[in-house]
């Protein structure tokens, strides 16, 4: 199934992926840093969405509270809540 979150306090607007059987493809986020965002979805395309939301949360990005794999991770968690 297919999910698009918006972000919040970082600089992507909105973050989208596919979920299947529990396993994240398809990660695409709308702004933010070009070659990080891009190198996030990549590395976790097929893991277990589970285990991304492990590795990726509380990540911060500088002085900001978040970050763009934080908030992925967040939206990941709001999509297996559904």
């Amino acid at each position: 199934m297919a999910y698009r979150f918006p972000t919040r306090g970082v600089c992507a607007r909105s973050v989208s992926f596919d979920l299947k059987d529990g396993h994240v493809y398809n990660v695409q986020f709308e702004g933010g840093c070009n070659g990080n965002t891009k190198g996030v979805g990549v590395l976790i395309d097929g893991m277990d969405a589970r285990e991304a939301i492990r590795r990726l949360s509380g990540i911060r990005c500088g002085f900001k509270a978040t970050s763009c794999p934080d908030q992925l991770a967040q939206a990941l968690q709001q999509a297996i809540n559904e």
